[in-house]
């Protein structure tokens, strides 16, 4: 959904706001489904949201509206709006610009999973993702020393082990095949500095036209 869709304004009249006026949002990135960030949303930014199609929260610390990166260039522009069943919660798809959702720097607020917390920044545990995006960064990480010829010929070798796979009688190899394809392909893909995000990004243009 682009800047111009016509965003449910009337449907702000059905949340149920708490009694400071407040709902939460959760803000999920729009390619890969990674939870980026909970903040809070009020009628006020909910409408400069809609109109502008770049997210507006309410900052409860400085209680005033906070147009979400714009002095830190990392905006988060609209692509996908609902609420849940209750009607006191939202969710926003969002592309988020510079791909950095939290102020330490790091890609999304929720990296923590020891007992103590850390500074976070770029260097921060990534958000999960859907597993393929999970399974593309960690393959990135672990070809990075091969040659450029290598994941080229294992994506050869993939392919006709699939197809003489599809050859016989339907069994568990399939999947095994399909996804050693798929890790050949992201390997190649990476080799010739193609980003995962890139092919998830082209995927969702026909959306955005």
């Amino acid at each position: 959904m682009s800047s111009a869709t016509p965003w449910p304004r009337g449907c702000i009249d059905q949340l149920r706001f708490n009694a400071d006026g407040l709902i939460p949002a959760i803000a999920q990135d729009w390619l890969d489904g990674a939870v980026l960030m909970l903040a809070w949303m009020n009628r006020q930014s909910l409408l400069a949201t809609f109109d502008s199609g770049q997210v507006h929260y309410w900052s409860r610390s400085r209680q005033q509206l906070w147009h979400k990166g714009a002095t830190s260039g990392h905006l988060q522009l609209l692509r996908g709006f609902r609420y849940d069943c209750d009607a006191d919660c939202l969710l926003l798809s969002v592309q988020q610009v510079g791909d950095v959702a939290c102020h330490t720097g790091a890609r999304g607020c929720f990296y923590e999973q020891g007992e103590s917390p850390s500074v976070g920044g770029p260097a921060a545990l990534p958000p999960p993702a859907d597993a393929l995006s999970d399974r593309a960064r960690l393959r990135v990480r672990d070809q990075q020393a091969e040659s450029a010829l290598e994941p080229v010929a294992r994506l050869q070798q993939a392919c006709e082990a699939l197809a003489l796979q599809w050859l016989q009688a339907p069994d568990r190899r399939d999947v095994e095949e399909t996804l050693a394809l798929l890790d050949a392909l992201q390997d190649s893909l990476a080799a010739r500095g193609i980003p995962w995000r890139e092919l998830l990004r082209q995927a969702r243009r026909p959306l955005l036209e």
